[in-house]
């Protein structure tokens, strides 16, 4: 078995309101497969596995995942294997396929196109089927309820959500990627009328398409495929109850637990990457991971400034690793969640080795 897994490349489509085309996400992966492969000099062939993350649900077809293999190519055959959620997962079926020692390289990859439909609709689908689907209530209905009992206890502010807000959308006027950038003022945002009290729009994250995808290496290859390798040094995912009821929502302890266990007693990162498709979520967040002020978090913009459903997740590792490429961090967290208000999370710690 091997443990040191490293990601060595990341691309990803550009953060849009709508794609013309197809909901398989072929006309998105395409060019994302061309940059990737370009960048780490790999070719189909040097790809011992393959994983994607996606939704039949979104895409509006049933085994959407395996229409999107058309991206790829008929050959040679490959290796392959989907979640049906967030590809940040994808990544981590593929970190443990690596760790078996069974392939050196896995290409990991996710695809959404969220205009094609309700969204806040289909989302409902991940509810409880028995005693909460049935109701219908939206996605964004569900957050707002979480935003206002953490405003209640005394969590969070309004305004501290549009402070969070503010500093994503200047900083994502650096990435070429997002959906939504600009300058604004907390004051401003708070004149703003509200969607779903206490949010408004720009707590929300914005109906986005998108894809993204990221190879990872083992030791003995990916010096060879990166100058800086972003080696993973813990990753962990946690659950909680699928009854809102059962959970106390203005606190995350899945992320908590999850972070603890990959972060392994080493506290300090330079920077974290969050998927917090609402602004009350990334003050949660913090507060659960136990980030300090000094962290620079979501540098990209985060997901309030383009949320892909099904690649956001893996979005967040790539910005994060893209970071330790560069040489503009050394240590870094990246946070992934799916279901209904953080309902599962996933957190990927990061690190270069200068030599």
């Amino acid at each position: 078995m091997t443990d040191d897994i490293a990601v060595v490349g990341f691309a990803q489509a550009p953060n849009v309101r709508r794609t013309h085309g197809t909901t398989n996400g072929v006309e998105m992966l395409v060019p994302v497969f061309k940059e990737l492969l370009d960048g780490t000099g790999l070719s189909v062939a040097d790809i011992g596995f393959w994983c994607s993350g996606s939704s039949d649900y979104l895409a509006g077809r049933a085994f959407s995942f395996i229409a999107a293999v058309d991206a790829i190519g008929a050959f040679p055959p490959i290796n392959e294997s989907h979640v049906e959620a967030d590809a940040a997962w994808a990544l981590y079926e593929a970190w443990v396929k690596i760790r078996t020692g069974e392939v050196d390289t896995a290409l990991v990859y996710g695809f959404g196109k969220s205009s094609a439909s309700e969204l806040r609709r289909i989302l409902s689908l991940q509810l409880d089927p028995y005693t909460v689907a049935p109701l219908w209530p939206d996605s964004v209905s569900i957050a707002g309820l979480q935003a206002r009992l953490g405003i209640e206890s005394g969590a969070w502010s309004q305004a501290e959500m549009a402070s969070v807000v503010a500093r994503g959308r200047a900083a994502a006027k650096h990435n070429p990627y997002a959906q939504l950038a600009g300058e604004y003022t907390v004051a401003e945002l708070l004149a703003e009328p509200h969607l779903a009290d206490p949010l408004r729009k720009h707590d929300c994250a914005p109906i986005t398409d998108g894809a993204a995808a990221i190879v990872l290496a083992s030791a003995s290859r990916a010096p060879e495929l990166c100058a800086r390798p972003a080696w993973i040094t813990g990753m962990a995912h946690r659950v909680e109850s699928g009854q809102l009821g059962a959970r106390e929502l203005a606190r995350s302890p899945s992320t908590a637990t999850a972070a603890e266990v990959a972060l392994g007693g080493r506290s300090g990162v330079d920077m974290a990457e969050l998927h917090a498709p609402f602004s009350h979520q990334e003050l949660l967040l913090r507060q659960a991971i136990g980030l300090s002020e000094r962290v620079t978090v979501n540098p990209s913009g985060g997901a309030l400034c383009g949320n892909p459903m099904f690649s956001a997740g893996l979005e967040r590792i790539g910005q994060a690793a893209a970071r330790v490429h560069s040489g503009a961090a050394d240590r870094v967290l990246a946070h992934a969640t799916s279901g209904p208000v953080l309902q599962q999370n996933l957190v990927c710690v990061m690190e270069g080795r200068d030599s």
